[in-house]
């Protein structure tokens, strides 16, 4: 007996049954895995600096590349990997960007040149550049505007923050037990995991417009703000009248105003310059920028006076930072409470208010500071105030891009965060190699009164950030509850 087929009626609606939509939880849990390891990736060879340069014998430039390679690869390719998730699709980037980081972070760990390991984190930094932007706008395009989606930007910015802070532990224990080759390798078995995750879970999305990417654009501006950095790097040993410090200094600004003269003139730019009409959002990047210029360094730096003035081992300078991880946490989980009853651009000054007061303190660090008397109190403050700040910044920067442009818009807010960190912690170390040797050398005296001294310009960057978001951020009403 022949089983009878199906009634039209019945064919069509199983071949339009909508494939199931992932539970929010998911598609959370999958991008704040990705940019958990982005973050992480900036902040975790920290605690590892000192057994890197014994084991492949790097000098003191050499040992500021491993971070700025990733830095500034990242910085520069975010643009491009916002608008490839846009254009491509999300979840396709978001697969593409954690396979590279993922691979990238295999070839690091098992570097046995200097070169090696530098060119593994420029690799590994393209990778999150691809990566990062996908994750935020994943979350953009999920949640309706409103309340919950400043939760989950907040969650985000929380995720984000504790891997950033969470990297000088995790680098610290493994470091110490196993090798600093496993800061990276620790990234190719969970890399492995968040992309099952993430291809089970996550359902994918585009703009639906075929455009091609702007690659001139992504090569002018990686190069211009390395080779601005690679010109201050160059202003300590030789000085900043020094031809070896105004070439690459002058020639780097040329590449940027090369690469904002290209984007105003092709058809589809890398970073649409009408995008900085919208005064949210450029007032917000303006000032991720001098932000990052301020913030980036702290991990460095405080890594190195904990272990070269403190002499903590690589674990306990790890533990050392988890204040820093818990009251970024805090505060990011914080602010969309806080914004949901108060003004963002308060909040954002109030919490630049509380991180100024913070690396104020941590300045007076000295040669025969205590952890509980030097770092314990500026720790929980500076890092309490920048959890508060970065939220309503984030969500500032992302408000008022149309959402076909959602990818471009979170790239952007990442982009500004990081060139100002790669140049910030290329001036900050400049800054503290300067008074180091002013003061004699390596001892823990001169250690001290460079990195206090770093912290002291830090203060002044991140208190010029409070002022320009006085004056540039416009005000936002508080964040409604309505919203799922």
């Amino acid at each position: 007996m022949s089983t009878p087929a199906p009634l039209p009626s019945e064919t069509a609606a199983t071949a339009r049954a909508p494939r199931a939509s992932p539970p929010v939880w998911a598609v959370l849990l999958a991008a704040c895995s990705g940019q958990f390891l982005v973050v992480l990736d900036i902040s975790v060879v920290n605690v590892a600096l000192p057994s890197i340069r014994t084991d492949l014998g790097l000098g003191g430039t050499a040992l500021q590349w491993v971070v700025n390679a990733y830095a500034l690869t990242f910085a520069g390719f975010l643009l491009l990997g916002g608008r490839a998730a846009d254009l491509f699709g999300r979840k396709r980037v978001f697969l593409a960007g954690l396979g590279l980081f993922t691979a990238a972070s295999l070839a690091g760990g098992v570097a046995q040149e200097p070169w090696q390991l530098i060119a593994a984190r420029a690799l590994q930094g393209i990778g999150a550049a691809v990566l990062s932007p996908a994750t935020l706008t994943i979350l953009t395009t999920t949640f309706p505007a409103g309340a919950a989606r400043t939760r989950a930007i907040g969650t985000w910015t929380a995720v984000g923050a504790g891997g950033g802070a969470a990297g000088g532990l995790v680098g610290g224990v493994l470091t110490e037990y196993l090798s600093w080759r496993w800061v990276l390798l620790v990234n190719v078995p969970v890399g492995a995991m968040v992309l099952v995750a993430a291809a089970v879970w996550l359902t994918e999305g585009r703009s639906g417009v075929v455009r091609r990417l702007d690659i001139p654009g992504a090569v002018l501006v990686t190069a211009g703000v390395a080779t601005l950095a690679y010109g201050i790097v160059q202003t300590e040993p030789h000085g900043w009248t020094a031809a070896a410090s105004l070439g690459p200094l002058l020639a780097g600004l040329v590449l940027l105003a090369v690469f904002v003269a290209v984007e105003a003139r092709t058809r589809e730019p890398l970073m649409p310059l009408r995008l900085f009409r919208i005064r949210a959002v450029s007032a917000a990047n303006a000032v991720m920028v001098v932000c990052g210029g301020g913030m980036f360094a702290m991990w460095y730096l405080m890594s190195l006076y904990l272990q070269n003035v403190l002499h903590f081992s690589p674990v306990k300078a790890g533990l050392a930072f988890l204040p820093h991880s818990l009251s970024i946490v805090l505060g990011s989980k914080l602010a969309p409470r806080l914004m949901a009853r108060m003004d963002g651009k308060l909040l954002a000054i109030a919490g630049g208010s509380l991180a100024v007061v913070g690396y104020a303190w941590q300045s007076r660090m000295g040669a025969d500071g205590t952890y509980v008397g030097t770092v314990l109190g500026p720790a929980i403050i500076m890092s309490l105030g920048s959890g508060l700040m970065m939220t309503p910044l984030a969500s500032a920067a992302t408000s008022g891009a149309a959402p076909s442009e959602a990818g471009l818009v979170s790239g952007l807010v990442n982009t500004s965060r990081q060139i100002g960190g790669a140049l910030g912690l290329t001036v900050l170390a400049t800054v503290a190699a300067e008074r180091i040797t002013a003061h004699g050398g390596a001892g823990p005296e001169a250690l001290a009164a460079g990195y206090g001294h770093a912290f002291v310009v830090a203060t002044g960057i991140i208190a010029t950030a409070v002022v320009l978001m006085a004056v540039l951020l416009p005000r936002t009403p508080a964040v409604t509850r309505g919203g799922s």
